[in-house]
């Protein structure tokens, strides 16, 4: 009799739950194959659209994740078991997750947007947070800068996407500019032909667009000559440096006066 219940029992759940397995089954195994389909495709469209090689993996790996989590839960629905207890608790893990790393994932957000909007590059300098300096890396939660005094500079994406960056790089050229103050005797002319002078001397000043000399300010003591010269950004304090001797040294030796200290 045992064998015969056994045999009756199972040849029900064979009816009912069988085709439903078997279904199931069948689903399963497609779903992988279409898996694997889908992740050869996506990283095809990925190289050919050149998407950065710091996102590739994320975003291969967390849609494929996503898929397999799909194709579990699709499966589990066809074979008939609850889903209510295993959303709960992967509702609540979510939930607590998402407090926990809300940091994590404004860096990684920032990351993913400065890597596709790309407001500047690998090599670029840039100002932002407080720090000038080369951009050396980019990852998907910080960004590496090195500064002009071999400081190595390291910026979490979150703040650094949210708030104002000067990219000095992407325009190719950068405009140098600095002002000289001389005293109400000084020949304003001879000083203005000194300065240029000292500008055409100078190595690595582009010539396109022209430099610019001339008065910019009238003060109790002094008057202020502004020097604007266009050079390229890997030349700029190099520039800097060199015309700002040279000029000084020139005034001097053509006995231009400058405004006496406390004066």
């Amino acid at each position: 009799m045992e064998v015969k219940e056994f045999y009756q029992e199972f040849h029900h759940w064979l009816i009912t739950r069988g085709p439903s397995y078997i279904f199931g089954i069948v689903a399963f195994v497609f779903g992988l194959w279409l898996i694997r389909f889908i992740r050869s495709r996506m990283r095809d469209r990925m190289s050919r659209n050149k998407v950065h090689s710091s996102l590739q993996p994320f975003f291969l790996s967390l849609s494929i994740t996503s898929l397999y989590v799909l194709l579990i839960i699709s499966v589990m629905n066809i074979l008939g078991f609850e889903l209510t207890i295993f959303t709960t608790i992967i509702g609540a893990f979510s939930v607590a997750a998402g407090l926990a790393l809300s940091g994590t994932f404004q860096n990684f957000a920032g990351g993913v947007l400065i890597l596709l909007l790309k407001p500047f590059e690998l090599d670029d300098s840039i100002v932002a947070q407080g720090q000038d300096g080369r951009v050396i890396s980019i990852q998907i939660f910080y960004t590496v800068l090195l500064t002009a005094d071999n400081k190595t500079v390291i910026i979490p994406n979150g703040k650094l996407f949210n708030e104002v960056i000067v990219n000095v790089t992407r325009e190719g050229k950068r405009r140098l500019d600095f002002d000289v103050r001389l005293s109400y005797t000084a020949d304003i002319d001879k000083a203005r032909k000194i300065m240029l002078d000292a500008i055409k001397a100078t190595k690595n000043i582009l010539t396109d667009p022209a430099s610019r000399v001339g008065l910019i300010g009238l003060d109790n003591d002094s008057i202020r000559i502004t020097v604007n010269v266009w050079v390229e950004p890997v030349n700029f304090l190099d520039v800097k440096i060199a015309l700002m001797e040279k000029i000084i040294k020139d005034l001097a030796v053509a006995g231009i006066t400058f405004p006496k200290p406390g004066a």
